[in-house]
């Protein structure tokens, strides 16, 4: 009987073995072979983006025999947290996408990031992109994408009630009325995630207290987070709020479902304050839309500091290279193939997307508009959440979607922000 039952296990594990098993971490196969100089890669980027990662992964491999490059790709929703991991426990990759801006300075400062100054090309990149990752004069990522932050809408909608596109706050207001009264939702937010309503503090704080206003209290140079500006910039929130500017329940809805965006293609909603890749959604999801599909810059204020020169934005994809990696020349080769001006430009034709390097301009009609702001933009404020320490960052968004709540008055949200920004910054 003993010997029988060995047989038995001794024929499971020879099955199992020529089978090859299940896998089940959900990894690709990485097909190497012993021997091979192994990348491993990790992003968050779909479609498009994701595939020509694979295709500039494939060419590498051909260009370097005995080396294999393993791209793993990770939900947004958990990217941030499973690399935090990684970073503490040591089991780093060799290449990571980031946004830059405090969420990789963190890294960063802790040792754990490459320095890539002596890689880059002067001049090649755009440099309001490559500044985001860049700190103490040392450039620790290296970006392929750029996005700015628009007010897009519904061209057939205006039109039908003798609408123009706003170019002052009063003026918006103007539309809004209009729009409520002809009972049209004036714009879709889905402010679930909390990112989507920080473009509307950032984008007024701006307007009222300049560029400079957000930089002087990140660097404790003599503006706090509670500075008037950022007060008046929740005002402004919640007037629109008291104003019906928004979808009933828009603090519940998430942006990645697409329910705010149906509300544009239904003609139920007439604007969306949204980011450029607004327009990779609706070729994707309703491409007809996009004959009806115009934008304009964030209004003015009055008596404000800053002009519509000046554009939100985030410089996305970054990419970066492990203090230790094992095979830092090649991950730093890799990286320099991924943001090479061939590859920008396939970036820019096949994505919709703007590209951080240097001097790429689209042949797509709307993209050209896109790439003409970021050419005459005097500055690209990029997300709070993303350039602030985590921790801050996240009160941010907590205190904004409060605003937008009517749970917290704009003086509440301003006092937190500066007791978490005293508690984190002024060490």
């Amino acid at each position: 009987m003993k010997r029988l039952l060995f047989m038995l296990v001794a024929c499971s594990m020879f099955f199992l073995v020529a089978c090859g098993g299940k896998d089940s971490s959900g990894e690709k196969d990485t097909g190497t072979d012993k021997g091979d100089k192994v990348i491993e890669f990790w992003h968050i980027e779909p479609g498009e983006k994701g595939e020509i990662f694979e295709e500039v992964a494939q060419q590498f491999e051909e260009d370097n025999p005995g080396v294999k490059v393993k791209l793993t790709r990770i939900p947004n929703d958990s990217f941030k947290q499973k690399l935090s991991v990684a970073m503490s426990g040591g089991e780093v990759p060799d290449i990571f996408q980031s946004w830059g801006g405090g969420w990789l300075k963190n890294f960063a400062d802790e040792g754990n990031v490459l320095n890539l100054t002596d890689d880059v090309d002067e001049g090649h990149f755009n440099k309001l992109a490559l500044d985001n990752s860049t700190y103490n004069d040392k450039v620790y990522g290296l970006p392929i994408g750029l996005t700015i932050d628009l007010v897009f809408y519904n061209k057939e909608i205006f039109e039908k009630y003798g609408l123009e596109a706003p170019v002052t706050f009063e003026e918006w207001l103007k539309v809004i009325d209009v729009l409520n009264e002809n009972k049209v939702i004036p714009i879709a937010l889905t402010n679930q995630t909390k990112w989507p309503g920080a473009y509307y503090l950032m984008n007024f704080a701006a307007r009222i207290g300049g560029p400079d206003l957000f930089n002087s209290a990140l660097n404790r140079e003599g503006k706090g987070f509670d500075d008037p500006a950022y007060v008046q910039a929740g005002e402004y929130i919640q007037e629109l709020v008291n104003r019906n500017a928004f979808n009933p329940g828009f603090n519940a809805v998430p942006y990645d479902e697409g329910q705010g965006r149906q509300l544009l293609y239904s003609g139920q909603a007439a604007m969306m304050d949204m980011t450029i890749s607004l327009v990779n959604n609706i070729r994707d999801e309703a491409p007809e839309f996009e004959e009806k599909l115009d934008f304009f810059v964030f209004p003015t204020v009055p008596g404000g500091k800053g002009d519509q020169t000046q554009v939100g934005g985030s410089a996305s994809p970054v990419f970066s290279v492990a203090q230790d990696s094992e095979h830092a020349d090649l991950a730093v080769a890799f990286i320099k193939a991924l943001t090479s001006e061939k590859i920008a430009h396939e970036y820019v034709a096949r994505t919709g997307s703007l590209s951080a390097v240097a001097g790429i301009e689209p042949k797509d009609e709307l993209v050209k508009r896109f790439f003409d702001i970021t050419e005459s933009a005097t500055h690209i404020q990029m997300p709070y959440d993303q350039t602030l320490p985590p921790e801050l960052g996240e009160k941010h968004k907590d205190t904004t979607q409060a605003i937008f709540g009517l749970d917290m008055t704009p003086e509440e949200a301003a006092k937190q922000m500066e007791e978490k920004a005293v508690e984190l910054l002024d060490k």
